[in-house]
């Protein structure tokens, strides 16, 4: 069942997480595309403002619209006059260009434009770069088929941005090699998958890892729960057992009077007594859970109520020949639930006389001390052993169960007193010798 909760937990965690980061990918990779498209329609706006006017051809070799086509493209005019130049030098040229008010292309930028009639016959060619001219025909038949003021085609595994402008003489097409940029757009895709990747290992682990941390506490609930019911159900079997035994015996002598049957009848008795023992410190363990923070506390004298309880348990302490010593603080105040106080005072002593043997010796103190009130209950005795202290105050469980069967306990007085001091935002230890004392310490205040 665990495993499925934290499988389901995991699942869950795994899948917001990837929506969260494809969410986040889809902005950034949006954005930054827009970004990319908006920088290649400015910079093929610069390229073509360039080769569109007047001065701005490259190409002082080209021919015009009606010249004869040269070289294998029937008049293909390159730059020719400038082929002696290296590629160092044409930034010199273009400064002279831009003195005579001409603006350059971007230095960085590789096109070219084409010149062609109304019918799309090539008639000129204006480039900074020399290429084939299969690859200028080409790229008039891209533009051709989808002629628009912006688009896009691959040639030669480029990818290659162009514009067309229609006159009356015929069509400008102006080229701008986008590889760098566009690549820009892949790398980005290839990083986020990359990203994503790790990332959902990392989150995966990560998330396995406080799955566990979170159900460990739920799990820990559960098996308390569980040994509870099995520990409630186990200590009403009993007293239900010896009921239906007892009232088997006094079905089977229906003939006898009420007074010759009284044993059984005391005995049915007895184990109803206890099972409303039982059933009320489980429903006030319940109640104390579901009441925590409507309970009202208002001060009283901690000290008188601590001595009333003394005074109500002195007979039951006289009776087994246990010597009690006390020294209580006069005048000492709590805001609390004086009822609730007293039964943790009630609880603790009742306990100390049950495990206490005869001619043995209980203490109790109260003092102030630094800020908090320390109510100190302590009793000789066989003690608890170290592996006991820290579950001593877990519902049900004793550290001696035929003892505590015998002195008619449940192991829920503990647990009861826990409840309410952690209620009063208190703190409740216990510390023990064995063979020699326990003692158990409230703090409260």
């Amino acid at each position: 069942m665990f495993k499925k909760l934290r499988n389901r937990f995991l699942l869950m965690n795994m899948v917001i997480i990837s929506i969260i980061m494809l969410v986040a990918f889809t902005a950034i990779y949006t954005i930054t595309y827009q970004d990319v498209r908006r920088d290649i329609g400015i910079e093929l706006q610069q390229v073509s403002e360039f080769y569109r006017k007047p001065g701005g051809n490259l190409d002082k070799g080209g021919m015009g619209m009606g010249g004869g086509m040269s070289g294998g493209m029937g008049g293909i005019v390159t730059d020719k006059e400038e082929t002696g130049q290296s590629m160092q030098q044409m930034p010199g040229d273009r400064a002279r260009r831009s003195s005579r008010g001409q603006n350059p292309p971007p230095e960085l930028s590789v096109s070219f434009a084409l010149q062609t009639d109304r019918d799309w016959n090539l008639l000129s060619v204006n480039s900074r770069f020399d290429m084939d001219d299969e690859f200028y025909e080409l790229a008039k038949e891209k533009a051709d088929l989808h002629p628009a003021l912006n688009g896009r085609f691959t040639l030669d595994g480029k990818q290659w941005a162009y514009t067309v402008q229609q006159s009356k003489d015929g069509y400008s097409v102006v080229y701008l090699d986008v590889s760098a940029q566009l690549k820009i757009l892949t790398n980005l895709i290839y990083t986020f998958s990359a990203v994503a990747l790790i990332m959902l290992v990392v989150i995966y682990l990560t998330s396995r890892y406080f799955a566990n941390r979170s159900i460990a506490p739920v799990k820990e609930a559960f098996d308390k729960q569980k040994r509870f019911i099995a520990d409630a159900s186990h200590e009403l079997k009993t007293p239900l057992a010896v009921i239906n035994t007892n009232a088997d015996v006094l079905l089977a002598n229906s003939e006898d009077t009420i007074e010759e049957q009284a044993k059984w009848l005391h005995h049915i008795k007895s184990e109803t007594e206890r099972m409303k023992t039982l059933t009320n410190d489980l429903l006030y363990l319940t109640q104390m859970d579901d009441a925590r923070e409507q309970m009202i506390h208002v001060p009283f004298n901690l000290s008188e109520a601590v001595e009333s309880i003394i005074l109500t348990m002195e007979a039951v302490i006289f009776e087994k020949e246990i010597d009690l010593a006390y020294e209580i603080e006069p005048g000492q105040m709590l805001t609390g639930n004086s009822e609730q106080i007293k039964q943790v005072v009630m609880i603790l002593l009742d306990n100390a006389i049950k495990y206490t043997h005869s001619k043995g010796t209980i203490e109790l103190s109260l003092k102030k001390q630094h800020n908090h009130l320390l109510l100190k209950v302590s009793n000789t005795g066989e003690g608890i052993a170290p592996e006991h202290l820290g579950k001593i105050f877990d519902r049900f469980y004793r550290a001696d169960t035929s003892r505590s069967r015998k002195h008619g306990g449940y192991g829920l007085g503990l647990a009861i007193a826990k409840s309410i001091v952690e209620q009063h935002k208190g703190k409740i230890y216990v510390k023990s010798v064995p063979g020699e004392t326990t003692s158990f310490y409230v703090q409260l205040g």
